[in-house]
């Protein structure tokens, strides 16, 4: 189980952030965080995985601690950010095989997730390429492949769709669906309402910095469409 407890992350000199969110992901769940540019998503997203201290709070994975154990708590975690922070000078390939060895993938294992992965997102002939020549989709694709070879027991998603042609679209769909099936919790943030309407059972919706909405998609969807509610929700009038 993912357990957040009241986290709070504000800039300072501002009131951008995240206030008081609380949620709990159990392993299957599908979560999405919606919301404006702006709203809190990539933070309350930044904070859940390590990349910014929060103010106040608890985040816990299967009883690990993030903030008493760290490296264990990341160990079992997939992380896609908004914008993929690579290494230009390294091939693709080069940057696959640090990344098994950071997480210490046995051989065999990564070779097999790898050939499933590169083939699905066909990627066998831009593996062996420089990052640096790589459209931002197919950056994309690459820390996909990244993060799915080590089969995190988290998969943590920022605006995965961005850049994503609609076969690789149409494959992180589906793996989703297949991994929370097997027990992998999925949390991500987007702005395609109409998947997340269709494949999430969980869901957040934040508001200048504020969770307006935190409940199941069962649920809201007995109220009115996903795209009412966040217009409802979101609405300064």
């Amino acid at each position: 189980m993912l357990s957040i407890k009241n986290i709070s992350k504000i800039y300072k000199g501002s009131n951008k952030g995240i206030s008081n969110l609380s949620l709990e992901l159990h392993q299957g769940d599908i979560c999405a965080f919606i919301g404006a540019n702006g709203a809190g998503k990539t933070t309350t997203i930044k904070s859940i995985v390590g990349i910014h201290p929060f103010d106040k709070g608890e985040v816990t994975l299967f009883g690990t601690n993030l903030q008493a154990n760290p490296a264990h708590f990341k160990s079992m975690i997939g992380y896609s950010p908004d914008t993929p922070a690579l290494y230009p000078n390294m091939t693709g390939k080069a940057y696959l095989e640090l990344i098994a060895s950071l997480y210490e993938i046995d051989e065999g294992e990564r070779n097999k997730n790898l050939a499933y992965l590169l083939k699905e997102l066909t990627f066998e002939t831009a593996v062996h390429e420089l990052i640096s020549s790589y459209s931002h989709g197919m950056k994309q694709r690459l820390v996909l492949i990244s993060l799915l070879m080590h089969n995190p027991k988290l998969i943590i998603l920022d605006e995965p769709f961005v850049g994503l042609d609609p076969n690789a679209t149409r494959f992180l769909i589906d793996e989703m669906k297949s991994r929370a099936s097997e027990g992998v919790i999925i949390l991500y943030s987007t702005h395609v309402l109409e998947v997340a309407e269709k494949v999430c059972n969980k869901l957040v919706i934040f508001h200048k910095g504020e969770v307006v909405v935190n409940d199941t998609m069962e649920h809201i969807l007995q109220k009115a469409s996903l795209d009412e509610i966040f217009r409802d929700v979101t609405s300064d009038d």
